[in-house]
């Protein structure tokens, strides 16, 4: 019994290995030949394990496709809400502008992990019925986020005129979509800082009474 525990935790760790190995294989031919393209037997091949084990593990390609999404959103494997992690927090407690700069900073340091894989989901979501509940899934949890974060907002200062915390939040889920990340980062070529200024200047033009510098 007293070496059970031991190679317990080898098993664990050879199995953990496993599965983020297939999840990188299925990452690369996502990006490399999209969604559709991409057969199950090509994943397994490219992660050097038997396709049993690939349908074993995660049983369909949309559910690896999910699990993908979820990881490289977070940027690690804790399982842990949104709403928190530690960031928001602290954007909770930082001042009007100020948090909406930092839920700039933090949708543009998403993107930049998860960016390519969202225009993959986005891409098959208008052929393939599943993907496409997929991608509303992952457009509600944004909108569960910001219409969280907006109403702290809306507590702490008066919104500009014409604004509650409902309208705030459609305005956040437009102004920080991956679609505008995408267009203006991958296809414009603006350095992910510009476009992370370009959103906070614009959530604080849009959402905060004059003077919004001054919050």
């Amino acid at each position: 019994m007293a070496t059970s525990k031991p190679a317990a935790g080898v098993r664990a760790a050879k199995a953990a290995a496993t599965r983020a190995r297939m999840l990188d294989a299925a990452k690369a031919l996502f990006l490399e030949r999209g969604y559709a393209a991409t057969a199950m037997q090509a994943i397994a091949a490219r992660a050097g394990v038997a396709v049993q084990t690939l349908y074993f593990t995660f049983t369909t390609k949309r559910a690896i496709l999910k699990e993908l999404l979820d990881v490289e959103v977070a940027g690690d494997t804790t399982p842990m809400a949104s709403l928190d992690r530690p960031w928001v927090g602290e954007a909770f407690a930082a001042a009007p502008a100020a948090q909406l700069r930092l839920m700039a900073r933090r949708s543009a340091e998403i993107y930049g992990r998860v960016g390519p894989l969202l225009e993959v989901v986005r891409s098959a979501a208008a052929a393939d019925p599943e993907i496409a509940e997929l991608w509303r899934t992952n457009q509600e949890q944004r909108h569960t986020v910001f219409t969280v974060m907006t109403g702290a907002l809306a507590a702490k200062t008066p919104l500009r005129e014409g604004f509650n915390a409902a309208r705030a939040a459609d305005t956040v889920l437009a102004v920080l979509a991956p679609e505008s990340y995408h267009l203006l980062v991958h296809e414009r070529g603006w350095p992910a800082g510009d476009w992370e200024e370009w959103a906070a200047d614009a959530l604080i033009r849009q959402l905060l009474p004059d003077p919004a510098e001054s919050s």
